[in-house]
């Protein structure tokens, strides 16, 4: 994506942001590799269903899966235990093994863990997370459609609805790349 957008004339010296629809944290941690191979990716989004487990963890470093599970429109984020992120928090640690397995255990007893002050700074300078629920979701298809008829799946209405969050809450208007990772064809119903 980010080749195509060059190749069409855009202009990023000033980097861009990526939203990610996400349950399991692997298109994200992708684009957070990107970014430690050089692209000039500046905020990466991560954009949660009502299974928000992700966006508290972001918000405070705490990760919590005690809590209610739902069936969503957007079922391929319908996750409480985000597989790939143990692999963002070993890069974070310093590739501290022993740091991420006492955490992990913690998450296998307990059902949660909390981060050190170091590695919530790190996903802070990095990452925002925001959530929504089906209502907004379904929302933000008819608002794009109406507007652009463009038809989102309901995973791409997800990130569409919490980047459109993050511009109201932070200001930020830097392009923004929004990751649509699912056809609408295979969501028809909700859709």
């Amino acid at each position: 994506a980010y080749c195509d957008l060059l190749n069409r004339g855009e202009s990023l010296e000033n980097g861009f942001n990526v939203t990610v629809p996400t349950g399991n944290f692997g298109n994200i941690l992708a684009a957070y590799y990107a970014k430690k191979m050089g692209v000039p990716i500046n905020k990466l989004i991560c954009a949660s269903n009502s299974n928000n487990v992700l966006t508290d963890f972001i918000k405070t470093g705490k990760y919590d899966r005690n809590r209610e599970f739902y069936t969503t429109v957007s079922p391929s984020m319908d996750i409480l235990i985000s597989s790939n992120l143990e692999r963002l928090l070993y890069h974070l640690t310093g590739e501290d093994d022993k740091l991420i397995n006492e955490w992990f255990t913690a998450l296998k007893n307990d059902g949660r863990y909390e981060v050190n002050d170091s590695v919530k700074a790190a996903i802070k300078e990095n990452f925002y997370a925001g959530c929504c629920d089906d209502e907004q979701t379904k929302g933000a298809i008819k608002e794009v459609f109406d507007e652009y008829s463009y038809l989102m799946d309901t995973h791409t209405a997800v990130a569409y609805k919490v980047y459109e969050d993050y511009k109201k809450k932070t200001g930020d208007n830097t392009k923004t790349l929004i990751a649509s990772t699912a056809n609408p064809y295979k969501f028809g119903f909700s859709v």
